[in-house]
C-alpha cells in the first residue's frame, strides 16, 4: 500500500542499526559488467555473508528468475528467497528505509534510484527494476511505504536513532542526485521523511568511491554520538587528508542531543586494487570502469550490525584483525563475525551495501 502523507507527520522516524532487527535481505548478484566470471565468485561471497546472518536473524533474498536454481543451491535452506527483478545487487541502495513509531510499528520509504547518479555520472543507463524493489519488499513484508519525492540510497545515510543522521556533501550534494534541491531544501526532506532533527553533513566520502562518497563506507555509527572513522596515517595516501577533514568536521559539530561525537579510527586496509585477473573477468560497459591497478574503495567501517553482532569484512590479512581488535574494544558486548568479502569490493562496495536491515 502506498502512502500520500510523510513518516515525519505520521510520527515515524529512522532507527539506529544498533537497535533490534527481525530481518535482513540481500539481492543476488548476476551483472556481468560488474561482477566477474559470470558472477560465481560473487555469488559464493554473498552467499557465505547471507548464511552467516542467517544464523543471527531470518534472511531473505531477492532473486531474478533465472538465478532462483543457482541462488537455491549455495543458500541455506533457512534462507528464503522472493522472485524479484532487479538490476544490480545494492539491496541497501534499492531496497526500503524502514521507519517506526513509539509503538514499534513499521512502515518503508521507496526512494527515488538513478543508478548513483543518473545521466550526469550513473553506473549504468537502465534503472527502472531497480527503482521498484523497495516498494515489492515492503509487500513482501506486509509494510505499507511512501514514494520519497526525492533521489536517494540508503548507503549515503547513517542515524543514531535518536534525531541525528549523518552524511556526505559529496553525495547528497552531487549534481547527479536532485541538483533541482539547494542543501537546506534536501535538509528539509530529510526531516519529512526520516523523522530527524539534525543532519551532520561531512565533506567527503571514501576516496575513490564510486557512489560519490556514500557515508557508510567512511564511517559507522555504532552508539549515540559514537562513529568509527575510516583513517590512515600514510601522508602518500589519497584517504589520509580526506580522513583528517571528516574528523574535522565531525569534531566541530555537535548532534541533535547537543552531544560531541566520539571518533574511533579504524584503519583502511591495504591500499588495495584490482588484479589483472579480476578486471579481465568483467564485460565492458561504459558506466563501471574496472581496470587493472585501479584503487579500490576498501572500508572496514562497511559493516552490518545485528542484535549484537557485527559482520565485518575482512580484506587484508595485515589489518583484519587490528580492525576486529579495535571494534571488540569500542562494543565489548559484540560478537565480531569476520567474513573475506574481496568479491563484493571489487562490485564496489562492502557488506553493509548489500544488506538492509528491517527493524524487529
Amino acid at each position: 500500500m502506498k502512502l500520500t502523507t510523510t513518516p515525519s507527520n505520521d510520527g515515524y522516524y529512522f532507527p539506529a542499526e544498533f537497535k533490534a532487527i527481525g530481518e535482513v535481505w540481500l539481492a543476488w548478484p548476476e551483472r556481468r559488467d560488474n561482477w566477474r566470471d559470470n558472477a560465481l565468485p560473487a555469488q559464493k561471497t554473498f552467499a557465505r555473508i547471507a548464511n552467516a546472518i542467517s544464523e543471527v536473524v531470518p534472511v531473505n533474498v531477492a532473486v531474478n528468475q533465472a538465478q532462483l536454481q543457482q541462488a537455491r543451491a549455495l543458500l541455506k535452506p533457512e534462507v528464503e528467497l522472493f522472485e524479484i527483478p532487479f538490476n544490480d545487487a545494492w539491496m541497501r541502495d534499492i531496497g526500503p528505509t524502514i521507519v517506526v513509531n513509539n509503538e514499534g510499528d513499521r512502515r518503508g520509504i521507496s526512494w527515488k534510484f538513478n543508478a548513483w547518479g543518473g545521466e550526469y555520472n550513473g553506473l549504468y543507463d537502465d534503472w527502472s527494476q531497480d527503482d521498484l524493489v523497495a516498494s515489492a519488499v515492503c509487500d513482501a513484508i506486509g509494510v505499507a511505504h511512501y514514494n520519497a519525492p526525492f533521489v536517494l540510497e540508503g548507503g549515503a545515510i547513517h542515524t543514531d536513532g535518536e534525531g541525528t543522521l549523518y552524511t556526505t556533501e559529496e553525495c547528497l550534494l552531487s549534481p547527479g542526485r536532485n541538483p533541482e534541491l539547494s542543501r537546506q531544501q534536501i535538509e528539509n526532506n530529510l526531516q519529512q521523511y526520516l523523522g530527524i532533527e539534525k543532519v551532520i553533513w561531512v565533506p567527503n566520502g571514501l576516496f575513490n568511491d564510486e557512489t560519490d562518497g556514500h557515508v557508510d563506507n567512511l564511517l559507522h555509527v555504532i552508539a549515540p554520538a559514537k562513529v568509527v572513522l575510516s583513517w590512515t596515517d600514510d601522508p602518500k595516501d589519497p584517504q589520509y587528508a580526506l580522513s583528517r577533514e571528516a574528523e574535522s568536521s565531525l569534531l566541530a559539530q555537535r548532534d541533535a542531543k547537543g552531544r560531541e561525537i566520539e571518533i574511533i579510527r579504524l584503519p583502511t586496509p591495504g591500499p588495495l586494487f584490482y588484479k589483472e585477473e579480476e578486471a579481465s573477468g568483467i564485460e565492458a560497459s561504459d558506466g563501471m570502469t574496472r581496470e587493472a591497478g585501479e584503487r579500490l574503495s576498501a572500508s572496514y567501517a562497511n559493516f552490518l550490525m545485528v542484535n549484537g553482532h557485527i559482520f565485518l569484512p575482512l580484506l587484508d590479512e595485515s589489518t583484519d584483525q587490528i580492525a576486529i581488535d579495535i571494534l571488540q574494544r569500542a562494543l565489548p558486548k559484540y560478537r565480531i563475525v569476520g567474513i573475506p568479502s574481496r568479491e563484493v569490493l571489487l562490485g564496489g562496495g562492502n557488506i553493509h551495501c548489500i544488506t538492509q536491515q528491517i527493524p524487529a
